[in-house]
């Protein structure tokens, strides 16, 4: 297996769209790349759309594509359909998915015209490497040779960016631009007309500007594009833009990992193209071929260009033979102030960015790189604020850092190049800190280690005082009858002594030890939640007979021994809660999990209803599908369709989550939902809250004999067949009428929350009756939702929100608990830790 190329070889991978991780593509990149291959690497969650694109603008051989979560035979013949409307079915399709892809399926894909679907047969026979040196022999094809296309451009690109990528292909491989070998037929008249012609428009063509960006590598180079361009499109609308970003080739092998669109969120955009070159020597941070390829976008009429160079090294200044403005990119980890003094480009860069500014010692180095460039310009007289040095977060929404520097750009721009592009407006964003820690709280683990060391100091300090406590007492209890007088007072001046050192909590323990051995022998514990006494037997029996306690205390005899065990563990539902926060398991509950998840909404009810059918408990378990994972909407767009209920439910509104729990009373003490959701955690909560509250609503309408009066209300505003409707188990609407529910309903639905569909209690209620139904609800409900928000971020997989967003967001819901369980208390003040509202397993660890 050594198969050597004789053509470059340019392959694009991704993940296939809502695919949580691109770890096998990965894997299959970097095999590809150690083979010569050229590999513009997309990551996962891309779409067909996307991926085409990124395939015509790059002029690939081929493209090659992971898919585990099912979808996969729309999702492939998509994309060859895109493909061949647009007129790039040269361009060959391979794909993976392991066993997620039948050997059916792989067929059906073959025949349709998708090169090959690798199945773990496949893998079993020839291997990693053996499927990869497949993929690079067939991709192994000449690609130079005349842009001709008979058929018009339906990705509603600006530009034929077919034309534009295979000129720039041509120009790398060697072959001159198609004028040029025009020219060189010999026809001289149209080499005198082509001169005149090109004389004619250099003025125009000179004028379009080009932006240098470069940098050390990691400095967030492509970030800090990818910010400027989406700047530059939402505030020019009619303006164009081109981006060509450079990565370097490997020396060993010759193959180079064109990775920048991972961080190009916004070049997937008609009046946006990018290109990718692979340096394709050692030790330059920019290809050959770079003028040539400014050249070919001038010479198309965009607006704008972007050159992004490879990472640099302190003298690298090569960037500036091709620009009009330059920038330099850098972080605050530079080293020693005297590293600037050695770096070429702030003698020249126009543009100075001190990306990822939210790193410590961000400040300093604003100052410190302020400082160099005032020493290398001449500038000692300058104020900071007037040098082009900016800090900025480019990961960071609407950055203020990022929209100062792209006001300093374009008036650089126009400075420069006389080129004007317009006005320039950034909207408002809410403010959040740029340190997801705030500084005065940035050793908060350490506040919190050192917490539990000083407390478990305390305990064994006060376990010794109770323990000298009780030896004196016995030592008083035995010699009271046989010492003198003067013994038993100095015995009881030490007692008064270590009594005084006892906290009055350490008291309290030890005092009440007698009274809670007495509780927890007797037959049955007793405990109120909301004015409810619950009485809970204290034993169980076994087949023999014999009386088996469910809780037992420790035979401590030793008030320090008795005093540190309450205090370290204690028993179930007191603090510290090592053994439990409830003080004794529910009764009567089943801990089996009812799992469900596939299709849509009604679908999975069913599941629902059938698996927990006669259980006096309901314990529902939610899956929801890879559409709803990733806070999206169902699609009849192939490459959404085919994932749409696969691999679980799909819930995209208020509507499909009455539906997916109708029949099971959310707020009964005996349901409870586990839903496991990732980056719209705060969406699905939202639904299933609301939910439950027009559940009740629905009850308190019956209740109190309200349907007449809330139908008329409903259709007064309502057409007849206007609100959505559940699906009954024969296929056909099950329909409110009369107050009554008409259709097929699975058995042990009552119907219950199919009644409001398409509206809320607050719409058919008095604002007053609903708040307090509400209020209710959700002292009531009980549910989980589960979002392991920091390990989808570290992963970059189904996080939608940054993590700064998601935290406030977190603090803000529990913060809504909070002042509602204060208001129950106050309304309530027997209620304790038993608070029963939606538990929010909102895990950041």
């Amino acid at each position: 297996m050594d198969y050597t190329p004789s053509n470059k070889v340019r392959i694009v991978t991704a993940a296939s769209l809502f695919d949580g991780h691109d770890a096998a593509i990965n894997i299959m990149r970097r095999i590809m790349q150690s083979k010569g291959a050229e590999i513009i690497h997309l990551g996962h969650n891309r779409s067909v759309k996307e991926i085409v694109e990124t395939a015509i603008e790059e002029d690939v051989q081929g493209i090659a594509i992971t898919s585990y979560q099912g979808g996969h035979v729309e999702f492939f013949k998509y994309m060859k359909d895109l493909l061949e409307e647009n007129g790039c079915g040269h361009i060959k399709i391979f794909g993976g998915g392991g066993g997620t892809i039948l050997p059916g399926e792989i067929l059906e894909l073959h025949d349709y015209g998708i090169t090959r679907i690798y199945s773990p047969d496949d893998g079993r026979k020839l291997g990693l490497e053996g499927m990869i040196e497949d993929v690079i022999k067939q991709c192994d094809v000449q690609l130079n040779g005349k842009a001709e296309y008979t058929l018009a451009m339906k990705l509603e690109e600006a530009k034929d960016i077919r034309k534009i990528a295979r000129e720039i292909t041509n120009a790398e491989n060697g072959l001159q631009p198609i004028d040029n070998r025009q020219q060189a037929t010999g026809n001289k008249k149209k080499e005198t007309n082509k001169k005149q012609q090109t004389t004619s428009n250099k003025d125009q063509i000179i004028a379009i500007p080009v932006l240098g960006i470069t940098g050390t590598g990691g400095a967030g180079k492509s970030s800090v594009t990818d910010e400027i361009v989406r700047r530059f499109l939402n505030n020019f609308t009619e303006k164009t833009i081109a981006v060509i970003s450079v990565d370097p080739s490997k020396k060993k092998t010759g193959g180079a990992l064109l990775g920048d669109r991972i961080r190009m969120n916004s070049i997937s955009h008609p009046r946006a193209y990018m290109r990718s070159l692979a340096t394709r020597e050692d030790n330059t941070a920019l290809s050959s071929h770079v003028q040539e390829a400014i050249d070919i976008c001038r010479q198309a009429g965009f607006d704008f260009i972007i050159l992004e160079s490879a990472g640099v090294g302190q003298s690298d200044a090569s960037i500036l033979d091709y620009c009009d403005v330059s920038m330099y990119v850098m972080t605050p980890e530079y080293g020693a102030a005297s590293q600037l003094e050695k770096i070429n480009m702030l003698d020249y860069a126009d543009l100075v960015c001190i990306n990822k500014f939210d790193k410590a010692g961000a400040l300093d180095a604003l100052a410190d790189v302020r400082k160099q460039y005032k020493r290398n310009h001449k500038m000692f007289s300058a104020k900071d604020d007037e040098l082009p040095v900016v800090g900025t977060m480019a990961s960071k929404f609407n950055d203020d850092g990022m929209n100062h520097l792209f006001r300093l750009l374009l008036k650089k721009i126009e400075t420069k190049s006389k080129t004007g592009f317009g006005e320039i407006h950034f909207a408002e964003t809410a403010k959040v800190s740029q340190a997801i820690i705030p500084p005065n709280r940035v050793r908060y683990l350490s506040e919190i280690s050192e917490s539990n060391r000083g407390y478990d100091q305390l305990v064994r300090d006060q376990s010794v005082i109770a323990s000298k406590l009780y030896q004196l007492q016995g030592a008083l209890e035995t010699m009271k009858d046989k010492a003198d007088a003067s013994l038993l007072s100095s015995i009881q001046q030490q007692i008064d002594f270590y009594t005084e050192q006892l906290t009055p909590v350490a008291k309290k323990l030890v005092t009440n030890w007698p009274e809670k051995l007495k509780v927890y022998s007797a037959d049955f514990y007793e405990y109120k939640v909301r004015e409810r006494v619950l009485r809970i037997p204290m034993s169980t029996k076994s087949l023999s007979g014999t009386r088996i306690p469910k809780v037992v205390l420790p035979k401590f005899k030793d008030w320090g021994d008795i005093l540190k065990w309450q205090a370290q563990e204690n028993v179930p539902g007191h603090f510290p809660f090592t053994a439990g926060v409830f003080p004794l398991k529910r009764e009567g509950e089943d801990p089996t999990r009812m799992f469900a998840g596939e299709g849509g909404p009604e679908r999975t009810n069913r599941r629902f209803h059938y698996v927990s059918l006669d259980q006096p408990a309901k314990r529902l378990s939610t899956a929801f599908d890879s559409v709803t994972l990733y806070g999206e909407d169902p699609d009849n767009r192939p490459d959404i369709y085919g994932k749409v209920g696969n691999s679980g439910v799909s819930i995209a509104t208020v509507d499909d989550a009455k539906k997916l729990y109708s029949g099971f009373d959310l707020c009964d003490p005996k349901t409870s939902v586990s839903m496991t959701i990732n980056g719209p955690a705060p969406m699905l909560l939202a639904f299933f809250l609301n939910a439950a509250i027009d559940q009740q609503c629905e009850k308190y309408i019956i209740q109190n004999n309200l349907k007449e009066k809330v139908n008329r209300i409903i259709e007064s505003k309502h057409a007849a067949g206007e609100l959505p409707f559940y699906t009954g188990s024969d296929g056909n609407p099950v329909v409110p009428q009369k107050g009554e529910l008409k259709g097929v309903l699975p058995q042990g639905n009552n119907g219950l929350g199919l009644r409001l569909l398409g509206l809320s209690g607050a719409d058919v209620l008095p604002a007053e009756e609903y708040e307090k139904i509400k209020a209710e609800a959700l002292q009531q409900v009980r549910g989980t939702v589960q979002a392991d928000i920091l390990k989808e971020d570290q992963a970059q997989n189904t996080c939608i929100f940054s993590t700064e967003f998601a935290l406030k967001l977190m603090g803000d819901v529990q913060e809504y608990f909070i002042i509602l369980l204060k208001q129950a208390r106050t309304r309530s003040p027997s209620w304790h830790s038993h608070f029963p509202t939606a538990l929010l397993m909102w895990n950041i660890i």
